[in-house]
């Protein structure tokens, strides 16, 4: 199972900052609006892959950021995936290019029309309502989820 994180970073606009996956090949978010993350480099704790990754996918220096929750991908196609989740917010809002695919701040109140997994819309939902610190299991066939388990 592989560590990563996730990051939905807010700036004072009311806007949460996504990425549509476009650029890499073979990429299993491929077409999809997610936060900013990525994959734990060897040593590494959960806040340290955060930093790191936001700021190389995006350039922004997070100015405070929140551990959210802890999400399991189980995935009958791809690696399993214990993914880190967390909120950020940041004043300086200035993006540079991602090489990842396309970064674009979204008003918070459109961010759950953008097209993205079944199972993240599941989280996404409970960052809106604020819940505290939770771990979800997401169990997907193929992209089909089949199966959610929450602990709070």
């Amino acid at each position: 199972m592989k560590d990563t994180t996730l990051c939905y970073i807010e700036n004072d606009k009311n806007q949460t900052l996504l990425l549509h996956r476009t650029k890499k090949k073979n990429d299993l978010n491929e077409n999809k609006w997610i936060g900013v993350g990525g994959k734990f480099e060897k040593g590494e704790t959960a806040e340290q892959c955060l930093i790191r990754e936001v700021y190389e996918e995006t350039g922004l220096t997070l100015n405070s950021y929140t551990y959210r929750g802890v999400v399991d991908f189980i995935s009958d196609v791809w690696e399993d995936e214990k993914m880190h989740l967390f909120t950020a917010t940041v004043i300086d809002d200035t993006l540079k290019e991602c090489d990842e695919g396309e970064l674009k701040w979204v008003d918070n109140d459109k961010v759950l029309s953008y097209p993205t997994w079944e199972g993240d819309r599941v989280f996404l939902e409970l960052l809106q309502k604020n819940e505290p610190f939770f771990h979800l299991t997401l169990r997907y066939e193929g992209e089909k989820l089949v199966k959610t388990s929450l602990d709070k």
